[in-house]
């Protein structure tokens, strides 16, 4: 999707002059940090109708929220126009569009400000729009976020309060007792940066919008479990439980202490080295959500055409795409890749700008590679724009 609105920031002062080797020493998970122009002159990346149409479509996740008095109404789209005709400013509402760097090629350019932590930490970037008041109430988030104002000003007030207790009864989790320590507005082109799980709380004081960059990690319990899972369905394990030296028992109920001893003896023999830690973790780590698809091109282009347009305008990958390299290897959408030492260098090239130019897909054509190691690599690279994976840049 394209967007009307001004996303060419003449000055971008993203962390307010901190180095991010600063930042990320000093604030990253453990304090706030308000930026006073972050990126001044920021319109914003989309309008209203652009935003309403985005939220009316099946495949973007998005919510309403509607507050009046104490009662919160929350409602999943897609949306129909009636939706937009019933909204009115007497219950203030709040329209959020998830993962807008999907659906909005200047969403995803917005990332490229913080370039200097990991993908693999990204979650996504969020818009809210909200009328005088709108909010989503008093609450904390279990990650790091970026909150961006655009066009318009909310009011933020932070706590590291240590009760996260929530309201009941409630479609949202809201804290039952908000003391807010710190309060500010931020105006177009502000930003706050929140570290996980601390205490806030967002209201409109006109019509606004706030972009949030999130950065996601996954609990332990969700990592372990999956690690677990996917090591369960990969397992071959040689042999079985015996006992062929079994005594009579006078008490058939009790459970064998050899039979615990025999799961304690195979259980040291897990392995967990560095190389097959990497490889779930690349194949968790960039396999894409449930609910994301790709969109291949109705009529793809065939290989002669495909590098023709690769050398005279270059490749991006679709916003989609979780691409992700070690010294172990590298994957894409949760495959792993088997990546010759030759082609390494190009490789974490694309995973790291997410794009090659016109220049730098030519001179990878220029490189001390075999002509099979090439063809390769145009292979892999048809594949994934075939896939939706990968697209030639505009």
């Amino acid at each position: 999707m394209k967007s009307s609105m001004n996303h060419t920031h003449p000055k971008s002062n993203i962390l307010g002059g901190i180095s991010p080797a600063t930042f990320l020493r000093e604030y990253w998970q453990k304090k706030p940090l308000l930026i006073r122009q972050a990126i001044s002159g920021f319109n914003g990346l989309l309008s209203a109708s652009q935003l309403r149409t985005l939220a009316s479509s099946e495949e973007v996740q998005s919510r309403l929220i509607v507050r009046e008095g104490k009662k919160w109404e929350l409602h999943h789209g897609p949306f129909s126009k009636s939706t937009w005709r019933s909204l009115h400013a007497n219950a203030p509402w709040t329209i959020l569009v998830q993962e807008l760097n999907f659906h909005l090629f200047a969403a995803e350019q917005l990332l490229e400000h913080f370039n200097f932590i990991p993908h693999a930490r990204l979650d996504d970037v969020m818009v809210s729009h909200a009328c005088a008041g709108g909010g989503v109430g008093p609450h904390v988030d279990s990650y790091d976020v970026f909150l961006l104002q655009g066009p318009g000003r909310r009011r933020w007030r932070i706590s590291k309060q240590k009760n996260l207790t929530l309201q009941t009864g409630l479609p949202l989790k809201i804290l039952k007792s908000f003391k807010h320590e710190e309060e500010w507005v931020l105006e177009p082109g502000d930003m706050l940066y929140l570290p996980p799980n601390y205490a806030h709380e967002g209201v409109a004081i006109d019509e606004c919008f706030t972009y949030s960059i999130g950065f996601r990690a996954p609990s332990a319990r969700e990592w372990v479990a999956e690690f677990l899972s996917d090591f369960a369905e990969r397992l071959e394990w040689p042999g079985q439980y015996s006992d062929a030296s079994l005594k009579s028992t006078l008490h058939p109920g009790e459970l064998p202490k050899a039979m615990n001893q025999f799961l304690a003896n195979e259980l040291k023999r897990l392995d967990f080295n560095a190389d097959s830690l990497a490889d779930f973790n690349g194949r968790f780590l960039t396999d894409p959500k449930p609910h994301v698809f790709f969109n291949p091109p109705e009529s793809p282009l065939n290989m002669a055409h495909f590098q023709r347009d690769a050398k005279e305008h270059g490749i991006r990958l679709d916003p989609r795409t979780r691409f992700m390299y070690a010294k172990e290897g590298a994957w894409c959408n949760g495959a792993p890749l088997n990546l010759p030492p030759e082609l390494r260098p190009l490789v974490t090239l694309l995973a790291d700008q997410r794009r090659l130019s016109p220049k730098e897909v030519i001179d990878a054509l220029r490189t001390d590679c075999t002509a099979a190691l090439k063809k390769q690599l145009w292979l892999w690279w048809l594949e994934w724009y075939e896939n939706g994976w990968l697209q030639i840049d505009a």
